[in-house]
């Protein structure tokens, strides 16, 4: 598509890699507080589960004809729910009665193509095939099902697609100098071949994850970073130097060093506590996979955890989310995972409640047996109950959840570590879900 895929000058060239240098330090920008946010992983194989319930209820035909309430609504909301960058991703899929848009929930053939694109693109060997797929729903010209779905896909392949909004599209333009359009796919699809040429040419700075490169585009076009200049003029380049120097003032970098320093110690704190309990009561403990070399007071929280999880753990559908939970308690003798337990200090509780339903429902080691937890501060009481009552949550009631509030937690632990014997107590200061 015309002036869709721009190349970039050399100088221009040399002022976007300075530009993803400063992008890649701020604490406050996209990089690191999404893409390197550790959540995001854990978010990837409950999306992926929740697309294929979609696609199961459709081809059931049990879907619905409503968004509201539906499992379409469920697994959207878990993506939007995901720091700045999807904010407002659910829009899209909003019904617009007046419009009649997006025409997937009241046309039956439209729905079931939704579904086809869904599942043909989650089993897609290669990026043609997804292109393909991507090229069939449009030719069906279905009023208002546009590239918004492309964060669908992105959760399913994030090598061949990036997430997508007004924001991306607009920093793509800056950036480039291009002109691409939302609510076209051919457009998307072009801007599509131009991020991957970008991510290319500064690989090194960036990640095959088109996630990194979608963030610095959204920050770029929500005007938190300015886009380099096209021309190529002395005058431009020092404007453009002053704008990218005051974009990130350093006293707000240090406020957002201790904002984030507050929240991650909070967080790893209580996977401490729940570490220290675990192994006061006589069970092996496992630290997610991605925490193991995190301190508390200087120490490791793996010291003296599990190095690994047992190969029966490790052999069964759903064993890379098991690694990623925060802390399990395991049966020294056969390895049972007798509880796990999900610390949602800052992170969606919905997003919590979606990986142990994961977790829970996907044939993995967590069986009926396991007490599951979800670890919040008492202010979230309300955040957590109102996200059960989402139709998407029934299952809840077939499960040992609970909920066990920081409070609680803080004061009866040492108590439980002097006196407890097994999982009694913890179940006494944990309160039901419903």
């Amino acid at each position: 598509m015309e002036n869709a895929v721009p190349q970039l000058q050399s100088v221009h060239s040399d002022r976007v890699r300075r530009l993803i240098q400063r992008w890649r330090n701020d604490p406050e920008a996209t990089y690191q507080t999404w893409f390197l946010w550790e959540q995001r992983l854990k978010n990837f194989r409950s999306i992926r589960s929740g697309i294929a319930v979609v696609v199961d209820e459709i081809e059931q035909e049990k879907f619905g004809v409503a968004y509201r309430g539906s499992s379409l609504e469920t697994i959207v909301h878990s993506i939007a729910e995901q720091k700045q960058i999807f904010k407002g991703a659910d829009h899209a899929f909003l019904w617009k009665p007046k419009l009649r848009i997006p025409d997937i929930y009241e046309n039956s053939a439209n729905q079931k193509a939704f579904a086809r694109l869904l599942h043909h693109c989650s089993c897609a060997a290669c990026a043609d095939d997804i292109v393909g797929h991507i090229n069939a729903i449009d030719a069906l010209k279905i009023k208002g099902l546009g590239p918004a779905v492309a964060n669908l896909l992105y959760f399913l392949h994030p090598t061949h697609i990036p997430p997508f909004n007004t924001a991306i599209v607009n920093g793509y333009n800056a950036l480039t100098g291009a002109k691409v359009k939302l609510g076209s796919w051919p457009h998307f699809l072009a801007m599509r071949q131009g991020i991957l040429n970008l991510n290319a040419q500064y690989r090194e700075l960036l990640s095959n994850d088109l996630g990194a490169i979608g963030g610095l585009l959204f920050d770029i076009g929500s005007g938190r970073y300015p886009a380099p200049p096209l021309e190529n003029s002395a005058a431009a380049d020092a404007d453009w130097n002053a704008y990218l120097e005051a974009a990130r003032p350093p006293a707000a970098q240090n406020k957002a060093q201790i904002q984030d320093g507050e929240n991650e110690r909070t967080h790893t704190e209580i996977q401490a506590w729940l570490r220290d309990i675990g192994k006061a009561l006589g069970y092996d403990v496992w630290i997610a996979a991605n925490d193991h070399s995190r301190l508390h007071q200087g120490v490791a929280l793996s010291h003296g955890c599990l190095k690994a999880l047992p190969e029966h753990i490790l052999s069964v559908n759903g064993s890379e989310a098991t690694r990623l939970i925060d802390v399990l308690w395991l049966k020294p003798e056969g390895a049972q995972v007798v509880a796990a337990f999900e610390v949602e200090h800052s992170t969606s509780i919905y997003s919590g409640i979606c990986r142990m339903l994961d977790l829970a429902l996907n044939g993995n080691d967590l069986s009926a047996s396991t007490e599951l937890f979800l670890v919040a501060p008492d202010s979230r009481e309300n955040d957590v109950r109102s996200q059960l009552q989402r139709p998407a949550f029934s299952r809840i009631t077939d499960l040992n959840m609970a909920w066990l509030p920081y409070s609680e937690l803080e004061k009866h632990r040492d108590a439980i570590m002097r006196f407890g014997s097994d999982l009694k107590a913890i179940k006494e200061i944990s309160h039901a879900l419903l």
